[in-house]
């Protein structure tokens, strides 16, 4: 029996058991698939990592390295290459490597930090043949950043999520011509400073409202069939455009990696693909928490830090019995309001906010001046001016103990309005 069990070892298990272990549970265990802990920031060499953590800007290598040396000088126990098979609701980890083949592992307390996949071209249904040639973004990251081989040499990419904008930088110094890159939204999914610092910096043009329309190509990729489309998102007839072509990248989303979390009975929310979860991270199962990627796709590492710093603390309090309470005793529930996909916690307890709890939520719409609203029974409790928001940067605010006050029970429900200016 483990008082703490992590299942991942990318920067949300790291975070979280450090933070545990910071709390006086000693007895913690970091499972992870992978041959070496660090996750995803282990293929992600450029820099802009750490400057919210850490003050100071690193790769992502270095980020991981960072934690991974803080792990080394405490009693946490790390199992590499070892994978998870299944979580149930009574806490039992079942986990398989061939070192100690199948065993089954008991836990006080569980932090899910399995991190998020890539949605791939059957996903996404593109339509024409089947070449090779066809990768998903963070699939060729790997190949050229850790395994050396250059996955092609004219490259189109759909989708204009952050990994799509940093490998078309990363492929063009590596010598490849990117020639653009197509969304099919009117808006881009990326941190705007990835546009600039890796499509405007080198001259390569986004198209927005645009998507592939046809592959063509035998053993390769030879061809891809570009095409505008409405406000349906359907192809317009006549808007076709034609790139020779040996490489398509795919960035067309990300989502949450939690078969393990419904085979545990967690509840699931179907806007995120994740978990939902109280103020404190802890899901519908009392003594398991979820954190990171896992929970919602986050834009920054350092704000993932921060998550499961929160969730490393709230599972060891779990532990020492100071924060085992009913769950739903005067809980709030959070609603997502006008042009909001969705809210991160989607429930709060208020005895378990000392000051003020952070909601993190995502829009559907590109708002120049505009402001984020809070109301509870139709009622406006909290305010927020914003000059921009766009659906590729998560946004947060802050509500207060006072404020939480103010909604006494039932739901609370965020929403964003455009300033409509005398």
């Amino acid at each position: 029996m483990h008082e703490l069990i992590v299942i991942g070892g990318g920067p949300a298990g790291l975070a979280a058991a450090m933070a545990a272990y910071n709390e006086g549970v000693r007895d913690i265990l970091i499972i992870e698939r992978d041959k070496q802990l660090g996750g995803i920031l282990n293929q992600c060499i450029h820099n802009g990592f750490g400057l919210h953590y850490f003050k100071e800007e690193l790769t992502g290598p270095e980020y991981a390295g960072r934690f991974i040396d803080m792990i080394k000088e405490t009693t946490i126990q790390v199992f590499l290459d070892t994978m998870v098979l299944e979580v149930s609701e009574n806490k039992e980890v079942h986990i398989v490597n061939k070192e100690q083949g199948y065993q089954i592992l008991k836990a006080k307390s569980i932090v899910l930090a399995m991190g998020c996949r890539e949605r791939t071209r059957g996903a996404i249904g593109i339509p024409g043949s089947r070449p090779a040639g066809v990768y998903t973004a963070g699939t060729a990251q790997r190949y050229v950043n850790m395994e050396g081989y250059l996955v092609g040499k004219k490259v189109l990419i759909l989708g204009s999520g952050d990994i799509g904008l940093i490998m078309a930088r990363r492929m063009t110094l590596e010598g490849a011509d990117v020639l653009a890159c197509v969304e099919v939204m009117p808006y881009s999914g990326g941190l705007t400073r990835n546009i600039v610092q890796c499509l405007d910096d080198f001259d390569i043009p986004l198209y927005l409202s645009h998507t592939i329309t046809e592959v063509r190509g035998k053993s390769r990729v030879e061809e891809v069939v570009v095409s505008q489309v409405d406000e349906n998102r359907r192809p317009i007839p006549g808007t076709e455009q034609t790139f020779e072509c040996d490489t398509i990248l795919l960035s067309v989303g990300l989502i949450p990696e939690n078969e393990l979390s419904r085979s545990a009975g967690v509840v699931m929310d179907n806007k995120t693909s994740g978990a939902i979860v109280y103020e404190n991270m802890e899901t519908s199962i009392p003594g398991i928490f979820a954190c990171g990627n896992v929970v919602h796709v986050h834009d920054l590492v350092d704000f993932v830090t921060a998550e499961s710093t929160r969730a490393g603390v709230a599972a060891a309090q779990y532990l020492s019995q100071q924060n085992q309470q009913e769950q739903e005793t005067d809980c709030l529930t959070i609603k997502n309001g006008n042009y909001v996909t969705y809210v991160v916690p989607q429930k709060i307890r208020e005895d378990n906010v000392p000051k003020k709890v952070e909601l993190f939520f995502r829009v559907n719409k590109v708002f120049d001046d505009s402001q984020i609203v809070v109301k509870s029974q139709g009622e406006v409790i909290a305010k927020k001016r914003k000059s921009y928001i766009v659906p590729g940067e998560m946004e947060k605010i802050n509500l207060s103990k006072k404020v939480l006050d103010k909604a006494g029970s039932g739901e609370i429900e965020i929403s964003v309005e455009e300033v409509v200016k005398a």
